[in-house]
């Protein structure tokens, strides 16, 4: 890959330049202690939120979670990140997060309920204009928070044929495919409990199984995935704290990843600012949660691991700082391992 030298791994951390953020970090990985080590930063692009890196690695891509809502192309050499064209609009408001698939990058639109699509060069830089944009539709019970449709993620499914997004503002997840033109096209949408929020959905290793966070209650939805169908099944909810919210009552999942052995899930809840251990069974139908851990600093806004599945890594938004965690391979438990200081930090991905 280009953004490796002589085999070493390197992170990418995303934040919010408004909230003081240096922009888009770079890291070196110690492979053995999961340490990271700050290499540099650009902040050419206004609160890249998220960031997702072409398969080759050598092109970065990320959001720029602003009013307007734009997507940018970096180019990875070496250490450095070289912006690769201005920054994309993608018509849409507050896109949260972005995915690479089929030869386009994906965006969903919080702010304004869509998700937009546009084509990757084959430089790895990205066409003037989108492609296309899929606007969702629908409201929730929740009095301020779904009011309208709310794209808060969208992701390519273990077979790639499909594309997934999440819409906390709807309770719903939509399944959709890119036509010839390379428009999002709607295949199906799946309806989740009423004033749940969904946020994230992360798929087993075996992709058969997709696992729902919500946000407005901190639970996880269990759903069946039939990639030759598009097809999505709720078989039910899991508690991913072990009572009620502490306090003032504030507890908001917003991440989640699992294993790669698919033996363990892990989330991270902001306002109890804990990352949540639940064990999968054989089928993955059933997780039960075994454990939680302070998340090492405050309000942890993403949490990502690591390709071996040897750490995990909280980017806590409020403390500014990315903390990482050895994983107990038995018990799946994560031990608080070191931290770097990351303003505004907003989300983490490796090469």
């Amino acid at each position: 890959m280009a953004g490796r030298q002589g085999g070493s791994q390197r992170a990418y951390i995303g934040s919010f330049t408004a909230a003081g953020g240096a922009g888009i970090l770079s890291a070196a990985v110690d492979a053995d202690s999961g340490a990271l080590t700050v290499l540099g930063a650009t902040d050419t692009v206004a609160d890249p939120s998220y960031l997702a890196l072409s398969a080759a690695g050598d092109t970065l891509y990320a959001v720029s979670e602003t009013a307007d809502g734009a997507v940018a192309a970096y180019r990875v050499d070496g250490d450095k990140l070289e912006q690769a064209g201005p920054p994309v609009a993608v018509g849409g408001a507050a896109p949260t997060h972005l995915a690479v698939h089929a030869g386009h990058v994906l965006t969903a639109n919080y702010g304004s309920g869509s998700v937009t699509a546009v084509p990757v060069r084959p430089d790895g830089s990205l066409a003037r204009t989108p492609s296309g944009v899929l606007a969702h539709t629908g409201a929730g019970p929740h009095p301020q928070r779904q009011q309208g449709p709310h794209a808060h993620q969208v992701l390519p499914d273990p077979s790639g044929r499909w594309a997934v997004s999440v819409d906390l503002g709807t309770d719903s997840v939509r399944v959709c495919a890119l036509t010839e033109a390379g428009e999002p096209a709607l295949h199906r949408e799946v309806a989740l409990r009423p004033g749940s929020g969904p946020r994230h959905l992360a798929f087993h290793p075996r992709g058969d199984r997709a696992y729902v966070l919500n946000e407005l209650a901190p639970t996880l939805t269990i759903c069946a995935w039939d990639a030759a169908e598009g097809a999505l099944k709720p078989l039910g909810e899991a508690a991913v704290l072990p009572g009620p919210a502490e306090g003032d009552g504030e507890a908001y999942p917003s991440e989640l990843v699992v294993a790669p052995d698919g033996r363990f899930l892990w989330t991270a809840t902001r306002g109890q600012d804990v990352i949540s251990v639940l064990a999968l069974d054989a089928a993955g139908d059933r997780p039960r949660l075994a454990a939680t851990v302070p998340c090492g600093g405050h309000w942890p806004r993403d949490l990502a691991i690591d390709p071996s599945g040897r750490f995990l890594y909280a980017a806590n938004e409020r403390s500014g700082d990315v903390t990482w965690f050895a994983v107990d391979p038995e018990t799946g438990i994560p031990r608080r391992a070191g931290s770097i200081e990351a303003p505004a930090a907003s989300c983490v991905i490796f090469d």
